[in-house]
């Protein structure tokens, strides 16, 4: 099952139909954006087989540039996306989609690819398909966070931050 009420967290196992659920969505904003699209990832805890994740998906697209932003979002939004504004170094520019009034089931990301949001983004979702150690360490913090912090995602991410900014460190070093 797909989506979670906002602000609460839920981390639950890894669901296979996540991948698919991905690709159909995937599909839509390919459709919508057209070649303003250069590049549409799958990433965030969703896209790790094996891990446990709130189940929202997350999804990073890559645009050439910030000045295309705007229509990308006017044909994200004409497709049922909410745009939530830019979060800037946090994560981009998000829009979201919902299931029924508040219930999350995508955070979308539009990020420009060379900002180093994007290779972030990617660094740490190929870090942690690839560290089984890693991944089994990131699950524990998580489901730690979710428990301490069920209905403030604000906290639960904070209280993730070290880790990931010490897992970027290590997956920017190998790359």
């Amino acid at each position: 099952m797909i989506g979670l009420k906002r602000h609460t967290v839920r981390i639950v196992d890894y669901d296979p139909a996540w991948a698919a659920r991905y690709r159909e969505e995937a599909r839509a904003i390919e459709e919508a954006m057209g070649a303003l699209a250069i590049d549409v990832q799958h990433v965030g805890s969703t896209a790790v087989p094996d891990l446990a994740a709130k189940p929202i998906l997350d999804i990073a697209v890559a645009v050439d540039a910030p000045r295309i932003i705007p229509e990308v979002v006017r044909r994200l939004v004409a497709i049922g996306y909410i745009d939530r504004g830019d979060a800037g170094r946090d994560g981009g520019y998000l829009l979201v989609r919902e299931s029924e009034p508040e219930v999350r089931v995508v955070h979308l990301h539009l990020v420009c690819r060379d900002d180093d949001q994007w290779r972030n983004y990617l660094a740490f979702r190929d870090l942690l398909r690839g560290d089984p150690e890693i991944r089994a360490g990131y699950a524990r913090l998580k489901r730690e966070l979710a428990a301490r912090f069920p209905n403030d995602r604000r906290n639960y991410t904070a209280g993730k931050e070290a880790f990931v900014r010490s897992a970027l460190i290590q997956a920017l070093s190998k790359g």
